[in-house]
């Protein structure tokens, strides 16, 4: 998956978690509030990631620039 990928996943999984979360409080259903806790935790590492890979797409095409 490319950086952008991941970033983009990484948002969805994020909003949709936070939704989750929220559904399941105004519910009271606490499964609900426990995966929306883990998806939006999937969704920050899900970014993280694709911050890591284009930090790392960055480096490598600054070193080539500089060779």
């Amino acid at each position: 998956m490319s950086s952008t990928t991941d970033k983009i996943k990484g948002t969805a999984n994020q909003a949709a978690g936070a939704v989750k979360q929220s559904v399941g409080k105004v519910t009271g259903n606490t499964r609900l509030q426990a995966e929306g806790h883990a998806q939006e935790a999937k969704g920050t590492t899900q970014k993280t990631v694709g911050d890591a890979k284009q930090g790392v797409k960055n480096l490598v095409n600054k070193v080539k620039s500089s060779l």
